[in-house]
């Protein structure tokens, strides 16, 4: 079992996060494209369901585990602390309404806990919870989470970032064609949904987006 610790040297060495949601996988099982995922070398991937039994997030959660084992990545749980634990998964993340960041850390210390803020109020609340990485957004308009902040752009994200001193990731509407700006602007780690799920080839496109990825963050 990994430690708390090792959990955010992986996170820290990541670039692309892959978040998966069956509703947004073209029909097709999530074990696969999480498959996909880890062939093409991705260090971590989050289970986003909000639509489906609790016994069957725990068997999906479950599979997938069995994969990320084999590829040693990490597993993000999006929301579920108590499906995390009983899967043993590697962490969970934490919306502003899902459950408290304080009392999940009690329940599970040695489980990567990251949380989803949107402005300065909310990143100090993070940060003084002390949550193993924070993801700031949506950067973009995006159709796959509502958030009533709506689209926060590149502009007001770069000012949020100056106030993060955890690890953090970007999200929400952002392609491929984003990348090498966002790179240059200094985002390491960059949360994709649709772009990788609804991809023809999952593997083919992970591997493109990190080559994106690491090519341009070489150069900057």
């Amino acid at each position: 079992m990994r430690t708390l610790t090792e959990r955010i040297e992986i996170f820290k060495s990541s670039d692309l996060y892959p978040v998966v949601s069956s509703e947004f996988c073209n029909g097709r099982c999530v074990c696969d494209i999480v498959a996909g995922i880890a062939s093409a070398g991705a260090k971590l991937v989050q289970i986003r369901e909000k639509n489906i039994s609790d016994a069957a997030m725990f068997e999906l959660v479950r599979k997938c585990k069995e994969i990320t084992d084999r590829y040693q990545m990490l597993l993000i749980v999006d929301d579920r602390v108590d499906i995390a634990m009983a899967a043993q998964a590697d962490g969970v993340h934490l919306g502003q309404e899902d459950f408290p960041l304080a009392e999940a850390r009690k329940l599970a210390p040695e489980l990567l806990f990251g949380v989803s803020t949107h402005n300065s109020e909310e990143i100090a609340e993070a940060q003084a919870g002390e949550c193993a990485y924070l993801n700031i957004g949506p950067m973009f308009p995006t159709n796959t989470k509502s958030v009533a902040c709506g689209a926060l752009g590149l502009e007001n994200i770069m000012e949020l970032k100056k106030l993060v001193n955890c690890p953090f990731s970007v999200m929400g509407g952002i392609k491929e064609h984003h990348l090498d700006l966002l790179c240059s602007k200094g985002f390491r780690h960059i949360a994709m949904v649709t772009e990788i799920t609804r991809a023809p080839d999952v593997e083919a496109k992970v591997r493109q987006l990190r080559q994106i990825m690491c090519s341009a963050l070489k150069s900057n």
